[in-house]
Protein backbone atom coordinates (compact mmCIF):
# COMPACT_ATOMS: atom_id res chain seq x y z
CA UNK A 1 0.00 0.00 0.00
CA UNK A 2 1.18 3.68 -1.25
CA UNK A 3 0.17 6.29 1.30
CA UNK A 4 1.28 10.13 -0.12
CA UNK A 5 1.19 12.33 2.71
CA UNK A 6 0.75 16.47 3.32
CA UNK A 7 5.15 16.98 4.59
CA UNK A 8 3.34 19.39 6.80
CA UNK A 9 1.45 16.75 8.59
CA UNK A 10 3.20 16.60 12.32
CA UNK A 11 3.49 12.47 13.17
CA UNK A 12 2.49 11.08 9.95
CA UNK A 13 5.41 8.46 9.71
CA UNK A 14 4.77 7.81 13.30
CA UNK A 15 1.22 7.31 13.04
CA UNK A 16 0.99 5.32 9.27
CA UNK A 17 4.51 3.69 9.45
CA UNK A 18 3.19 -0.03 10.20
CA UNK A 19 0.30 -0.13 8.09
CA UNK A 20 -0.03 -1.52 4.59
CA UNK A 21 2.52 -4.79 4.99
CA UNK A 22 5.54 -5.36 3.24
CA UNK A 23 5.14 -3.37 0.58
CA UNK A 24 3.95 -0.63 2.12
CA UNK A 25 5.33 2.97 1.41
CA UNK A 26 5.12 6.12 2.94
CA UNK A 27 5.83 9.20 0.34
CA UNK A 28 6.09 13.22 1.69
CA UNK A 29 4.81 15.91 -0.95
CA UNK A 30 4.89 19.58 -0.91
CA UNK A 31 0.91 20.76 -0.47
CA UNK A 32 0.73 22.98 -3.55
CA UNK A 33 3.26 21.38 -5.42
CA UNK A 34 1.42 17.75 -6.20
CA UNK A 35 0.73 16.46 -9.79
CA UNK A 36 -1.54 14.01 -11.32
CA UNK A 37 1.45 12.24 -12.19
CA UNK A 38 2.90 11.59 -8.71
CA UNK A 39 -0.27 9.59 -7.46
CA UNK A 40 -0.81 6.94 -10.45
CA UNK A 41 -0.01 4.45 -7.84
CA UNK A 42 -1.43 5.64 -4.75
CA UNK A 43 -3.62 3.70 -2.53
CA UNK A 44 -3.91 6.74 -0.06
CA UNK A 45 -3.91 10.45 -0.07
CA UNK A 46 -3.29 12.78 2.62
CA UNK A 47 -3.96 16.46 2.38
CA UNK A 48 -4.10 19.79 4.06
CA UNK A 49 -6.11 22.92 2.89
CA UNK A 50 -3.59 23.90 0.26
CA UNK A 51 -3.96 21.07 -2.34
CA UNK A 52 -6.97 20.72 -4.28
CA UNK A 53 -8.36 17.48 -4.38
CA UNK A 54 -10.35 16.96 -7.66
CA UNK A 55 -11.32 15.40 -11.13
CA UNK A 56 -7.40 17.12 -12.50
CA UNK A 57 -5.75 15.65 -9.53
CA UNK A 58 -6.81 11.88 -9.53
CA UNK A 59 -7.79 11.26 -12.88
CA UNK A 60 -4.59 8.30 -13.72
CA UNK A 61 -4.92 7.51 -9.68
CA UNK A 62 -6.85 4.56 -10.36
CA UNK A 63 -6.24 2.37 -7.64
CA UNK A 64 -6.54 5.15 -5.07
CA UNK A 65 -9.44 4.01 -2.19
CA UNK A 66 -8.99 7.14 0.27
CA UNK A 67 -8.98 10.55 0.24
CA UNK A 68 -8.78 12.43 3.82
CA UNK A 69 -7.76 15.97 4.66
CA UNK A 70 -6.34 16.78 8.23
CA UNK A 71 -8.45 19.85 8.66
CA UNK A 72 -11.88 20.91 9.64
CA UNK A 73 -12.30 22.77 6.34
CA UNK A 74 -13.43 21.00 3.05
CA UNK A 75 -13.64 23.33 0.35
CA UNK A 76 -10.88 22.50 -1.14
CA UNK A 77 -12.17 19.12 -1.94
CA UNK A 78 -14.43 17.68 -4.81
CA UNK A 79 -16.63 14.91 -2.49
CA UNK A 80 -18.71 14.47 -5.70
CA UNK A 81 -16.35 13.47 -7.66
CA UNK A 82 -14.71 11.04 -4.99
CA UNK A 83 -18.73 9.86 -4.70
CA UNK A 84 -18.66 9.55 -7.96
CA UNK A 85 -14.98 7.21 -8.23
CA UNK A 86 -16.37 5.43 -4.51
CA UNK A 87 -13.16 6.53 -2.93
CA UNK A 88 -13.80 7.13 0.48
CA UNK A 89 -12.97 10.33 2.21
CA UNK A 90 -12.69 11.66 5.92
CA UNK A 91 -12.05 14.89 7.14
CA UNK A 92 -10.92 16.14 10.56
CA UNK A 93 -13.63 17.86 12.20
CA UNK A 94 -12.46 20.01 15.13
CA UNK A 95 -8.73 18.82 15.34
CA UNK A 96 -7.41 22.11 15.32
CA UNK A 97 -10.85 24.47 17.01
CA UNK A 98 -8.62 24.73 20.29
CA UNK A 99 -5.75 25.97 18.09
CA UNK A 100 -8.04 28.79 16.17
CA UNK A 101 -9.85 29.53 19.46
CA UNK A 102 -6.28 30.28 21.57
CA UNK A 103 -5.02 32.22 18.28
CA UNK A 104 -8.38 34.70 18.82
CA UNK A 105 -7.63 34.62 23.14
CA UNK A 106 -3.53 35.75 22.19
CA UNK A 107 -5.00 38.28 19.49
CA UNK A 108 -7.18 39.90 22.24
CA UNK A 109 -4.86 39.90 25.10
CA UNK A 110 -2.06 41.48 23.03
CA UNK A 111 -4.87 44.16 21.87
CA UNK A 112 -5.59 44.66 25.48
CA UNK A 113 -2.11 45.54 26.67
CA UNK A 114 -1.63 47.28 23.37
CA UNK A 115 -4.40 49.88 23.71
CA UNK A 116 -5.46 49.55 27.12
CA UNK A 117 -8.47 48.00 27.12
CA UNK A 118 -10.60 46.16 29.89
CA UNK A 119 -11.27 42.61 27.76
CA UNK A 120 -14.51 42.21 30.39
CA UNK A 121 -16.19 45.50 28.85
CA UNK A 122 -16.14 43.83 25.94
CA UNK A 123 -18.51 41.71 23.22
CA UNK A 124 -17.63 39.18 20.92
CA UNK A 125 -19.17 38.53 17.99
CA UNK A 126 -18.73 34.88 17.06
CA UNK A 127 -19.37 34.84 13.16
CA UNK A 128 -20.04 30.68 12.85
CA UNK A 129 -20.75 28.89 15.76
CA UNK A 130 -19.64 24.96 14.40
CA UNK A 131 -16.40 23.38 16.03
CA UNK A 132 -14.08 26.32 16.17
CA UNK A 133 -17.14 28.97 16.89
CA UNK A 134 -17.80 26.68 20.10
CA UNK A 135 -14.40 26.48 21.82
CA UNK A 136 -14.11 30.18 21.28
CA UNK A 137 -17.36 30.57 23.12
CA UNK A 138 -16.21 28.55 25.94
CA UNK A 139 -13.20 30.20 26.58
CA UNK A 140 -14.46 33.66 26.51
CA UNK A 141 -17.32 32.24 29.03
CA UNK A 142 -14.39 31.09 31.02
CA UNK A 143 -12.87 34.49 31.42
CA UNK A 144 -16.10 36.60 31.64
CA UNK A 145 -16.11 38.06 28.06
CA UNK A 146 -20.10 38.73 27.43
CA UNK A 147 -20.24 37.07 22.87
CA UNK A 148 -23.31 36.90 20.82
CA UNK A 149 -23.43 33.71 18.44
CA UNK A 150 -24.30 33.88 14.86
CA UNK A 151 -24.84 30.88 12.65
CA UNK A 152 -28.31 31.25 10.40
CA UNK A 153 -27.20 27.10 9.53
CA UNK A 154 -27.20 25.75 12.97
CA UNK A 155 -30.35 27.50 14.22
CA UNK A 156 -32.28 26.68 11.10
CA UNK A 157 -31.10 22.97 12.05
CA UNK A 158 -32.99 23.36 15.71
CA UNK A 159 -29.83 23.92 17.73
CA UNK A 160 -30.67 25.02 21.05
CA UNK A 161 -28.20 27.76 21.73
CA UNK A 162 -28.73 31.05 21.47
CA UNK A 163 -28.39 32.80 17.97
CA UNK A 164 -28.65 36.71 16.97
CA UNK A 165 -28.87 38.09 13.54
CA UNK A 166 -25.34 38.85 11.70
CA UNK A 167 -25.89 42.46 11.92
CA UNK A 168 -26.34 42.46 15.59
CA UNK A 169 -23.05 40.04 15.53
CA UNK A 170 -21.08 42.70 13.26
CA UNK A 171 -22.19 45.40 15.83
CA UNK A 172 -19.93 43.90 19.13
CA UNK A 173 -16.87 45.35 20.06
CA UNK A 174 -15.05 42.76 18.45
CA UNK A 175 -16.22 40.26 15.74
CA UNK A 176 -14.08 36.93 15.07
CA UNK A 177 -14.98 35.19 11.98
CA UNK A 178 -15.59 31.45 11.97
CA UNK A 179 -17.70 29.84 8.97
CA UNK A 180 -16.77 27.82 6.25
CA UNK A 181 -16.28 29.10 2.61
CA UNK A 182 -18.94 28.34 0.53
CA UNK A 183 -20.28 30.33 -2.47
CA UNK A 184 -24.04 28.52 -2.81
CA UNK A 185 -26.77 27.82 -0.71
CA UNK A 186 -29.40 30.17 1.28
CA UNK A 187 -26.59 31.48 3.47
CA UNK A 188 -23.26 31.55 1.03
CA UNK A 189 -19.91 32.66 3.18
CA UNK A 190 -18.22 34.05 0.11
CA UNK A 191 -17.65 37.64 0.56
CA UNK A 192 -19.92 37.42 3.66
CA UNK A 193 -18.55 40.94 4.45
CA UNK A 194 -18.18 43.02 1.56
CA UNK A 195 -17.99 46.69 0.80
CA UNK A 196 -21.78 47.83 3.09
CA UNK A 197 -20.45 45.44 5.64
CA UNK A 198 -17.71 46.57 6.23
CA UNK A 199 -18.55 50.42 6.12
CA UNK A 200 -20.70 49.58 8.90
CA UNK A 201 -18.30 49.11 11.28
CA UNK A 202 -17.41 51.82 13.68
CA UNK A 203 -13.83 53.46 14.35
CA UNK A 204 -13.43 51.38 17.92
CA UNK A 205 -14.24 47.50 16.61
CA UNK A 206 -12.16 44.88 16.28
CA UNK A 207 -12.53 42.41 13.26
CA UNK A 208 -10.20 39.31 13.53
CA UNK A 209 -10.52 37.06 10.63
CA UNK A 210 -9.15 33.17 10.76
CA UNK A 211 -11.39 31.01 9.00
CA UNK A 212 -11.23 31.69 5.04
CA UNK A 213 -9.64 35.08 3.17
CA UNK A 214 -12.61 35.29 1.03
CA UNK A 215 -15.11 35.21 3.54
CA UNK A 216 -14.14 39.49 3.35
CA UNK A 217 -13.85 41.59 0.29
CA UNK A 218 -9.92 42.29 0.55
CA UNK A 219 -10.33 44.82 -1.76
CA UNK A 220 -13.12 46.61 0.13
CA UNK A 221 -11.40 46.02 3.18
CA UNK A 222 -8.09 47.80 1.81
CA UNK A 223 -9.90 50.63 0.49
CA UNK A 224 -11.64 51.07 3.84
CA UNK A 225 -8.45 51.36 5.58
CA UNK A 226 -7.34 53.23 3.46
CA UNK A 227 -9.49 55.90 3.45
CA UNK A 228 -8.46 56.49 7.28
CA UNK A 229 -11.04 53.92 9.01
CA UNK A 230 -9.98 52.84 12.30
CA UNK A 231 -11.33 49.51 12.30
CA UNK A 232 -8.61 47.38 14.37
CA UNK A 233 -7.50 44.47 12.10
CA UNK A 234 -6.62 40.80 12.82
CA UNK A 235 -5.83 39.01 9.57
CA UNK A 236 -4.80 35.43 9.92
CA UNK A 237 -6.68 34.40 6.29
CA UNK A 238 -6.05 36.51 3.30
CA UNK A 239 -7.99 36.47 -0.02
CA UNK A 240 -6.16 34.47 -2.71
CA UNK A 241 -3.42 32.94 -1.09
CA UNK A 242 -0.55 32.59 -0.78
CA UNK A 243 -0.82 35.64 -3.62
CA UNK A 244 -2.11 38.22 -0.90
CA UNK A 245 -2.72 41.24 -0.74
CA UNK A 246 0.72 43.02 0.12
CA UNK A 247 -0.99 46.71 0.39
CA UNK A 248 -3.53 45.31 3.36
CA UNK A 249 -1.05 43.84 5.68
CA UNK A 250 0.40 47.26 7.14
CA UNK A 251 -3.10 48.33 7.79
CA UNK A 252 -3.89 45.23 10.02
CA UNK A 253 -2.57 45.04 13.57
CA UNK A 254 -1.81 41.50 13.88
CA UNK A 255 -0.99 39.92 10.68
CA UNK A 256 0.07 36.09 9.74
CA UNK A 257 0.64 33.17 7.33
CA UNK A 258 -2.55 31.39 7.98
CA UNK A 259 -1.58 29.50 10.85
CA UNK A 260 -4.27 30.30 13.66
CA UNK A 261 -4.84 26.42 13.55
CA UNK A 262 -1.53 25.76 13.35
CA UNK A 263 -0.81 24.62 16.98
CA UNK A 264 1.25 21.24 16.91
CA UNK A 265 -1.79 19.52 19.18
CA UNK A 266 -4.35 21.26 16.51
CA UNK A 267 -2.34 19.79 13.72
CA UNK A 268 -1.28 16.31 15.18
CA UNK A 269 -5.05 15.26 15.98
CA UNK A 270 -5.51 15.80 12.38
CA UNK A 271 -3.72 13.42 11.61
CA UNK A 272 -4.30 11.13 13.83
CA UNK A 273 -8.08 11.36 13.23
CA UNK A 274 -6.72 10.66 9.48
CA UNK A 275 -4.88 7.49 11.33
CA UNK A 276 -7.79 6.10 12.62
CA UNK A 277 -10.10 6.69 9.30
CA UNK A 278 -7.39 4.35 7.58
CA UNK A 279 -7.66 1.89 10.04
CA UNK A 280 -11.21 1.67 9.94
CA UNK A 281 -11.21 1.73 6.36
CA UNK A 282 -8.60 -1.25 6.66
CA UNK A 283 -10.88 -3.24 9.10
CA UNK A 284 -8.12 -2.97 11.89
CA UNK A 285 -7.44 -1.78 15.41
CA UNK A 286 -5.69 1.81 15.52
CA UNK A 287 -3.61 1.63 18.62
CA UNK A 288 -1.36 4.30 18.36
CA UNK A 289 -2.15 7.78 20.37
CA UNK A 290 -1.18 11.80 19.97
CA UNK A 291 0.12 11.29 23.44
CA UNK A 292 3.15 8.77 22.42
CA UNK A 293 4.22 11.20 20.27
CA UNK A 294 3.86 14.72 21.69
CA UNK A 295 7.18 16.17 23.50
CA UNK A 296 7.68 17.64 26.54
CA UNK A 297 6.77 21.67 26.36
CA UNK A 298 10.08 23.83 26.71
CA UNK A 299 8.14 25.02 30.35
CA UNK A 300 5.83 22.15 31.87
CA UNK A 301 4.31 24.13 34.95
CA UNK A 302 3.49 27.33 37.05
CA UNK A 303 3.24 27.99 40.22
CA UNK A 304 0.74 30.75 41.33
CA UNK A 305 1.56 32.76 44.34
CA UNK A 306 -1.61 33.75 46.78
CA UNK A 307 -3.77 36.48 45.96
CA UNK A 308 -2.95 39.77 48.03
CA UNK A 309 -6.94 40.44 47.78
CA UNK A 310 -9.45 37.25 47.98
CA UNK A 311 -12.17 37.26 46.15
CA UNK A 312 -10.86 39.55 43.43
CA UNK A 313 -12.27 39.91 40.31
CA UNK A 314 -10.63 38.18 37.47
CA UNK A 315 -6.82 38.74 36.73
CA UNK A 316 -6.09 40.47 33.40
CA UNK A 317 -2.94 40.82 34.10
CA UNK A 318 -2.30 37.07 34.93
CA UNK A 319 -4.16 35.88 32.35
CA UNK A 320 -1.71 38.20 29.41
CA UNK A 321 1.19 36.43 31.24
CA UNK A 322 0.11 32.95 31.18
CA UNK A 323 -1.24 33.43 27.79
CA UNK A 324 1.96 34.77 26.25
CA UNK A 325 3.88 32.09 28.27
CA UNK A 326 2.30 29.30 25.73
CA UNK A 327 1.73 31.79 22.66
CA UNK A 328 2.18 35.43 21.65
CA UNK A 329 0.72 35.70 18.70
CA UNK A 330 3.25 38.88 18.17
CA UNK A 331 5.49 36.24 17.45
CA UNK A 332 3.67 35.28 13.97
CA UNK A 333 2.81 38.60 13.45
CA UNK A 334 6.89 39.37 13.36
CA UNK A 335 7.75 36.10 11.11
CA UNK A 336 5.08 37.55 8.38
CA UNK A 337 6.37 40.55 7.76
CA UNK A 338 9.63 39.92 8.04
CA UNK A 339 9.41 36.69 5.81
CA UNK A 340 6.39 37.24 3.48
CA UNK A 341 8.72 38.60 0.61
CA UNK A 342 11.57 37.22 1.07
CA UNK A 343 10.43 33.50 1.41
CA UNK A 344 6.75 33.93 0.75
CA UNK A 345 3.53 32.63 2.08
CA UNK A 346 3.79 28.73 1.43
CA UNK A 347 7.45 28.71 3.36
CA UNK A 348 6.38 30.47 6.11
CA UNK A 349 3.52 28.06 6.95
CA UNK A 350 5.82 24.84 5.89
CA UNK A 351 8.89 26.29 8.51
CA UNK A 352 6.23 27.42 10.87
CA UNK A 353 8.19 27.20 14.62
CA UNK A 354 6.50 25.06 17.43
CA UNK A 355 3.54 26.07 19.05
CA UNK A 356 1.64 24.61 22.24
CA UNK A 357 -1.23 24.94 23.43
CA UNK A 358 -2.42 26.42 26.75
CA UNK A 359 -3.12 22.58 28.06
CA UNK A 360 0.50 21.84 27.67
CA UNK A 361 1.07 24.41 30.70
CA UNK A 362 -0.07 22.64 34.25
CA UNK A 363 -0.75 25.54 36.59
CA UNK A 364 -1.17 24.99 40.59
CA UNK A 365 -1.01 27.37 43.53
CA UNK A 366 -3.61 29.21 45.98
CA UNK A 367 -5.15 32.15 44.08
CA UNK A 368 -8.53 32.76 43.17
CA UNK A 369 -7.86 32.52 39.13
CA UNK A 370 -7.00 29.06 39.18
CA UNK A 371 -10.09 27.24 38.54
CA UNK A 372 -10.58 30.08 35.95
CA UNK A 373 -7.22 29.63 33.93
CA UNK A 374 -8.38 25.60 33.89
CA UNK A 375 -11.69 26.24 32.13
CA UNK A 376 -9.75 28.28 30.14
CA UNK A 377 -7.45 25.21 29.07
CA UNK A 378 -4.64 25.29 31.12
CA UNK A 379 -4.01 22.21 32.64
CA UNK A 380 -4.01 21.84 36.82
CA UNK A 381 -1.17 20.42 38.04
CA UNK A 382 -1.85 17.39 40.58
CA UNK A 383 -1.05 18.52 44.77
CA UNK A 384 1.17 15.79 44.36
CA UNK A 385 2.85 16.37 41.00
Amino acid sequence: MKIFFDENMPFAREFFSELGGEQHQLVPFKGRELTAQQLIDADVLLVRSITKVNEALLADAQQLKFVGTATIGVDHIDQKYLAERNIKFSSAPGCNAISVAEFVISSLVVLAERYQLSLSDKSVGIVGAGNTGSRLAEKLNAIGIHYKLCDPLLADAGDNREFVSLDEALACDIVSLHVPLTRSGEHPTFHLLDEAKLHAFNEQQILINACRGEVIDNQALLALKQQGHGLTLVMDVWEGEPNVLTELIPFADLASAHIAGYSLEGKARGTQMLYQAVCQMLEIEGNKQLADFLPKPNIGSVKLNPDRKRNQEFDEILLNQLVKMVYDVRRDDGIFRQQLSRFGFDHIRKNYPVRREFSSLAISGENSSLNTLVQLGFNRLADNA
